[in-house]
């Protein structure tokens, strides 16, 4: 009997890629959520088991307890997959008990914070060496004058914790123009009790925003890897990638993976980058440190980083690998890249020509599988009712 796999969150479609991953190798696949609602992950048919369990905010030690009881009832510990941010600083915060329960490959309880907390980021990365965009605390006294000297405008609010600051303002940074527009936005934001961090914005289109994805075993050595770049996001140009491509760029590689071995990171691990068109120079913007949204691409481009996850977990560490030339797969999240192109057209940043040369035949999707089209087709409805209830509300009206 091999260790069963615990997702969290099936209900968006990062926890539907790690089933899927984990199931297609005969993982027997657990999916833990905190309400049935939206949940189209768990129509995957790679899922084996799933459950409803107390949300991890409004009731986090009842969520502890109900995973350490699961746990209990299991012949070996599970493997423990978060699905979402929010997941992983629960995991951190639980860390210890957890780890008594569970495999999962970090070691050490508050690296995962530490890293997600875009000033702690900023740090660890000044002392690896490695460029970072010029970056102030928000609370820092001379705050103002810094801005206006040292970063200038226009530049943007940037969270520290990024679940909590999007769940609030549907945003993941604030563009910011002014002197008074930033002193505004400050005062809303402190007073809703966020840490932010205001930072110089690098300028170049969104081709330019790089990720560089790898897996560092339990010696906090890099073993597989391999590279993607942006061609869309939403929201526009400070969003999650709705058109992004696979590809290897080799000057990624002599950045991360000495920043990732020498900070002693394990497990999976994603570094957003960006080349200042201006300068050529590469800075680091923010590191993912749970599974991603493009994952199913990467395991089409031959690493299936969740499964490599398992298998140093449950018994050994597969051969290294690294995808070192581009395969041409794109990863494409349908209904959020809507947005993105009407927001790209409308704000002249691209043409009807840029989208249609980028499209290719060899697209992954975030949802839609013809092997696997439960979670595609529940999606699809889901869209179909808001989109009812929205025409419904405005012939009310």
């Amino acid at each position: 009997m091999r260790n069963k796999a615990v997702v969290l969150g099936a209900n968006y479609y990062v926890g539907l890629s790690i089933i899927r991953c984990l199931g297609r190798e005969g993982v027997h696949v657990v999916a833990i959520d905190y309400s049935e609602k939206e949940r189209y992950g768990a129509k995957s048919k790679y899922l084996s088991e799933k459950h409803i369990a107390p949300h991890y905010k409004d009731n986090p030690k009842g969520l502890l307890d109900f995973l350490i009881n699961f746990s209990k009832k299991q012949d070996k510990k599970p493997v423990l997959y978060p699905g979402a941010d929010p997941y992983v600083e629960f995991i951190d915060t639980y860390f210890d008990e957890l780890k008594e329960h569970y495999l999962f490959p970090m070691d050490k309880k508050g690296r995962w914070t530490q890293i997600m907390d875009k000033y702690e980021l900023s740090l660890l990365a000044h002392d690896h060496d490695v460029k970072v965009p010029e970056t102030i605390n928000s609370k820092d006294e001379n705050l103002i004058e810094r801005v206006r000297t040292e970063i200038k405008y226009p530049c943007i609010i940037k969270p520290m914790d990024s679940a909590s600051f999007v769940k609030a303002y549907r945003r993941k940074v604030f563009f910011i123009n002014s002197e008074e527009e930033l002193k505004e936005k400050l005062n809303m934001i402190h007073k809703d009790d966020h840490g932010v961090t205001i930072q110089r914005i690098i300028p170049g289109p969104e081709e330019n925003c790089y990720c560089y994805d790898a897996y560092l075993d339990q010696n906090s050595r890099v073993t597989h890897y391999t590279a993607a770049y942006k061609i869309r996001q939403w929201p526009n140009n400070f969003g999650a990638s709705t058109y992004a491509k696979q590809t290897w760029i080799p000057e990624l590689d002599h950045i991360c993976k000495p920043f990732l071995e020498g900070i002693g990171f394990k497990g999976f691990a994603e570094i957003e980058l960006k080349r200042d068109v201006n300068t050529g120079e590469i800075y680091l913007i923010e590191v993912n440190v749970r599974t991603i949204n493009f994952n199913e691409m990467l395991c089409k481009s031959g690493l299936n980083f969740p499964y490599i996850a398992y298998q140093e977990m449950t018994d050994k560490l597969p051969e290294p690998k690294s995808v070192e030339y581009e395969t041409g797969y794109v990863f494409h999240y349908m209904y959020e890249d809507l947005f993105a192109i009407r927001g790209y057209l409308k704000s002249g940043q691209m043409t009807w020509k840029d989208i249609v040369n980028a499209n290719t035949t060899k697209k992954v999707h975030s949802t839609w599988s013809w092997e696997d089209p439960g979670p595609g087709l529940y999606f699809m409805g889901m869209v179909a009712g808001k989109i009812a209830n929205r025409i419904k509300s405005k012939i009310s009206k």
